[in-house]
């Protein structure tokens, strides 16, 4: 049992700690390097909140730290009174000379170079990864044809059989099996294929059903709302010798540009009401699906997660709620336009609104993660 435990705490704990360390250190580092090069002082870079637990204070007088709550972190300029960037700064404090690398004097654009900065370097980061993994290591040409229909499942109902091959997803044109994989998870209630058979073309419409998943023989299954085929691994094939650097970088941009769509459509479902809810995952979702594939695949396979979790880190600080970044980006643009700073109450009132928001979307998130887990452990 203890081993049992201390083997959990090394495929779940320490990738999960990894991955959103490495996230965050990217995205903050992002606001400083880009403070920095316009002139703005930085006072503290942490990862994680609370309490401090480690910490350096380099030749420009930034604090580097680490701090005892490992789910966040923030970049503080000089003369926040917090790590939001939010509050009104007393100018008497500082020197004539400290006014003018104070966050708080800047004119909006280099604010909203600062606040855009973050996010950008999410994407870089997921760029680079991608674009390490397909230039050095290739990439794996999974054809989209079907080499096994579950048993019971809405595929075997419907009629489809060894070696279709998919055409399209709900009207996507399918290239890869990857492409099928993506399509049906962002599907709500049923799917309709296009697919080939013997040179002809036909048209199917299957319901989703939830079925049990796992990522080899040895794991636990797991639920997913599937239609029932699979690929075959014989027929995976790592196309390397095809990734010179001018495919690597284009495959790259299209792999960062699709997971964003996909992202995109994924959250406009759930806020029109075609997806539940209870697809909304936090933190513990992050920390069991890291671990998965720590514990189930290979190092190659953790950093295309993480390079995934990394646009979606970045397109979420985007979306325009006060407290994130794209919240701040609303703020700036309206004052460049405007040519003056919004009123100080009204930006309190703002960010007050976005954080009941974030933590209420934070709770949220985290009581579907537990109904989760307790599904996955007794079910």
């Amino acid at each position: 049992m203890i081993m049992e435990w201390l083997l959990n705490i090394v495929y779940y704990v320490v990738p999960f700690l990894v991955l959103l360390g490495v996230l965050v250190f990217v995205h903050e580092f992002g606001h400083f390097i880009v403070a920095k090069k316009l002139g703005v002082s930085v006072s503290a870079f942490s990862i994680g909140f609370g309490k401090e637990l480690w910490s350096k204070t380099d030749k420009q007088g930034t604090v580097w730290k680490l701090s005892l709550i490992p789910l966040g972190g923030y970049c503080q300029f000089l003369g926040d009174a917090d790590e939001s960037s939010t509050t009104e700064v007393d100018l008497s404090k500082y020197t004539e000379e400290e006014q003018k690398h104070l966050f708080a004097t800047q004119k909006p654009i280099k604010k909203l170079a600062i606040a855009i900065a973050g996010p950008l370097f999410n994407y870089l980061f997921a760029f680079v990864v991608f674009f390490g993994l397909f230039f050095f290591f290739g990439s794996y040409d999974i054809p989209p044809v079907v080499s096994e229909v579950i048993e019971n499942s809405p595929a075997q109902h419907a009629g489809i059989q060894e070696n279709d091959r998919i055409l399209e997803v709900n009207g996507a044109v399918i290239t890869e099996w990857g492409d099928i994989s993506r399509e049906v998870s962002l599907a709500t209630e049923n799917v309709d294929l296009l697919i080939e058979r013997n040179g002809e073309k036909i048209k199917l419409t299957l319901p989703l059903a939830e079925m049990d998943y796992a990522f080899d023989e040895t794991e636990k299954p797991i639920k997913r709302r599937m239609i029932g085929i699979k690929a075959e691994a014989k027929r995976f094939n790592i196309s390397k010798d095809t990734f010179d650097f001018t495919t690597a970088v284009k495959k790259s941009y299209f792999e960062v540009y699709n997971v964003s769509v996909m992202t995109l459509r994924g959250v406009g479902q759930i806020i029109s009401g075609e997806r539940s809810g209870d697809d909304v995952g936090g933190i513990i979702r992050i920390a069991e699906m890291s671990g998965d594939i720590s514990k189930s695949r290979g190092f190659l396979d953790f950093l295309s997660f993480m390079a995934l979790l990394s646009i979606n880190l970045g397109l979420i600080n985007l979306f325009p709620i006060p407290l994130l970044d794209g919240g701040h980006v609303i703020i700036y643009l309206l004052e460049i336009v405007s040519r003056r700073e919004l009123n100080a109450k009204i930006k309190e009132y703002l960010f007050k609104l976005g954080l009941g928001f974030v933590l209420c979307l934070m709770v949220f998130a985290t009581w579907n993660d537990i109904k989760h887990l307790i599904t996955r452990w007794f079910e």
